[in-house]
């Protein structure tokens, strides 16, 4: 970045620390934080839109939906993270493709399953090969949205399903005797007042999924601990920028990031439980009143 930069070599300790850390890759590295902050702002409300259809299909009257909907919470709460992060791409993936090779290669006469090697026609890969790299990489993103979202979604379908049943009855008795329709007292009665009680939960989870971002390693992503590893690891005399075993310091600095991370989701919270609270037949709402008078 900087004119000086030509030869490392010759450079002061200062000058070529300024240097170090505004190669090519740390430049990547940077650029990684901004991915992992996308992958949480994606990612929680197409979570808590999964996990508020789980509940609402494990409260249905229809026996398939309900059904559906406890077997979708009950599995993915039963499986660990983990193993769920590296099925989903993969099963997505295999899926996507096996689909669009019998429907642009109907010709193909050898089998797909070919040991343990999984072979498609070149027409039918996702992305295709000759796409450019921001497609490779934004297709592998999606995948990871994806896996992040049904199995946080589970266990927000688990904490909004308890808050729903923490509303109150003899509101939702009211709503009917007024005459409200029962998708009406859903919509107007249960729907707003859930929050509050669901709030708590929902931090907590936010949390684990903040903690969660760096299995986007393991699904391939360069992430801020890809970088962090790549780049802290000895380099030797053959490297433009030799220095020792630096990883210590590169994952301090994430350390210090997930903390400042943490506490800003928590003032956030914080605030929101204030704000929801308010008017509200809970401690918190009785704290408020009492506050204010």
């Amino acid at each position: 970045m900087f004119s000086f930069c030509s030869d490392p070599s010759t450079l002061d300790q200062l000058p070529w620390m300024a240097c170090y850390l505004t190669t090519g890759k740390h430049m990547a590295f940077y650029t990684s934080f901004g991915t992992v902050l996308l992958l949480l702002a994606i990612t929680a409300p197409v979570a808590l839109l999964f996990g508020f259809g789980g509940a609402v299909a494990s409260r249905s009257h229809i026996a398939p939906l309900r059904w559906f909907g406890k077997g979708y919470t009950s599995m993915v709460r039963g499986i660990p993270d983990i193993a769920f992060f590296l099925f989903v791409p993969i099963a997505l993936d295999q899926g996507l493709e096996l689909l669009r090779h019998k429907l642009r290669c109907p010709d193909w006469d050898m089998p797909v399953r070919q040991g343990n090697d999984f072979v498609v026609c070149d027409l039918a890969k996702l992305p295709l090969s000759n796409a450019p790299q921001w497609v490779h990489e934004g297709y592998g993103f999606t995948t990871a949205i994806l896996a992040f979202a049904i199995v946080f979604g589970a266990f927000a379908a688990n904490v909004i399903q308890g808050a729903m049943t923490a509303v109150p009855r003899a509101q939702m008795e009211t709503a009917e005797a007024y005459g409200m329709s029962r998708r009406q007292s859903f919509w107007r009665i249960l729907v707003p007042q859930m929050w509050v009680y669901a709030l708590p939960g929902l931090s907590n989870l936010w949390q684990i999924l903040v903690k969660a971002t760096p299995l986007l390693f393991l699904l391939g992503v360069e992430d801020i601990v890809y970088w962090a590893r790549e780049l802290g690891g000895s380099k030797t005399s053959a490297f433009t920028y030799p220095h020792p075993d630096w990883r210590l310091y590169y994952f301090l600095f994430l350390l210090v990031f997930y903390l400042a991370l943490t506490q800003v989701s928590e003032m956030a919270f914080a605030r929101l439980t204030r704000k929801l609270s308010r008017g509200q037949a809970t401690a918190a709402g009785e704290a408020l009143r009492k506050a204010s008078a």
